[in-house]
């Protein structure tokens, strides 16, 4: 399938979005230079760049970017947020392309498979993914965090065997591209670490890309959710994936009381998936008596110590929370959903755009937008 994209200044560009590679090239060779995002300092602008081709490590391989997500965790990482990240560095987590280069002792993959990777690249050694928790890997490594990542025409993943992700066949890349980090990262805080049931009530505080993707799920699932956001294009979009009920909390005097109110007692399960203190304290401030807040949006610099409201966490039995990405071994769950039709991550694209203009959106991300991801899908 072929399709328009935006670049700055009005130019149109076209790219394949069937996983077989936009320029249909072999690899290139060594001492080559490849295209890439990079910025030299924190909060600086991005640059184009042309870096070294990658090769891959004895255990990982190289993929061919097809399509990458621009998330918030991505801006925070530019602003320097994440102390994992050295200078000079190249931003990018969420991705969808094609294997292209295969280290000497992987085993799995093979070239031209259509992957996807979690977020987190888990060591397989260490006592939390002996058992079977690799998104909290010990000795993890991000791509676009400790190491450079996919804004970038190839990005290396280390440990292949167990971090790749093989892509379905009818799953276009660019809907793939939203999996790595928020839509699986969505879909284990309300299946895996919520365990959300048919019936219950879910309030989603803030619809960006994780957001609306907890409302696609928990939606899929059986659940009444109400979404909370101040952007109306964002509770348009979380009505159009199944929210129930909507607020405005820019225009609610106390949110925890209306949230509350429209769930007949409080939500059963709540997730602050923006990262800010007034939503993880309305969060918890929503839940009926022995409800489940999960932590989802990141709490990072000058919140990193938000409070919370222990006395509602006592009184009430409140349980609290955190849910960090999901292992590359649960896909297959959320994938079969996705092939199955209950799922559909397709939905939660936005715009596509190219490499110079997905600078452009992680640079602006600190300021309000319109709903649904942004893909860059040419380099």
């Amino acid at each position: 399938m072929v399709e328009d994209v935006r670049c700055r200044g009005g130019r149109v560009r076209c790219c394949r979005r069937d996983g077989v590679g936009r320029h249909g090239r072999a690899r290139h060779g060594e001492g080559d230079r490849v295209k890439a995002a990079r910025f030299d300092a924190f909060g600086r602008r991005p640059e184009i760049v042309d870096v070294p081709d990658p090769s891959p490590p004895p255990d990982g391989v190289v993929v061919e970017v097809a399509a990458t997500g621009v998330c918030r965790s991505d801006w925070h990482g530019w602003m320097g947020h994440d102390p994992g990240i050295s200078l000079p560095h190249v931003p990018g987590h969420e991705f969808a392309g094609r294997v292209v280069a295969i280290g000497s002792d992987v085993r799995g993959p093979r070239i031209d498979d259509r992957v996807t990777s979690p977020f987190v690249a888990a060591c397989g050694r260490c006592a939390q993914c002996a058992a079977g928790h690799q998104q909290v890997c010990e000795q993890q490594e991000q791509p676009g965090f400790t190491a450079w990542g996919s804004f970038a025409e190839f990005v290396v993943v280390h440990r292949a065997d167990i971090n790749l992700v093989a892509l379905p066949d009818d799953l276009d890349v660019v809907a793939a591209a939203t999996l790595g980090c928020r839509f699986a990262t969505s879909f284990r805080a309300v299946v895996d670490v919520a365990l959300t049931t048919p019936g219950e009530w879910v309030a989603v505080h803030g619809c960006g890309g994780v957001g609306l993707s907890a409302v696609m799920i928990a939606t899929a699932i059986g659940a009444h959710v109400v979404a909370v956001d101040i952007d109306p294009s964002a509770l348009a979009a979380a009505t159009a994936l199944g929210a129930v009920a909507t607020l405005d909390a820019s225009q609610v005097g106390d949110l925890p009381a209306a949230v509350r109110a429209v769930t007949g007692g409080g939500a059963h399960v709540s997730l602050d998936a923006v990262g800010h203190p007034s939503a993880c304290a309305n969060s918890i401030r929503g839940l009926r008596t022995r409800g489940r807040h999960v932590q989802v949006g990141l709490l990072v610099a000058a919140n990193a110590d938000t409070a919370v409201p222990m006395d509602l966490v006592v009184a009430r039995e409140l349980a609290i929370l955190g849910s960090h990405g999901m292992q590359a071994h649960r896909y297959d769950a959320m994938l079969a959903m996705i092939e199955s039709g209950s799922l559909d991550p397709s939905r939660l694209v936005g715009t596509t755009v190219c490499l110079d203009d997905g600078v452009d959106a992680l640079v602006g991300m600190d300021e309000p937008g319109g709903a649904g991801v942004t893909v860059i899908t040419e380099f």
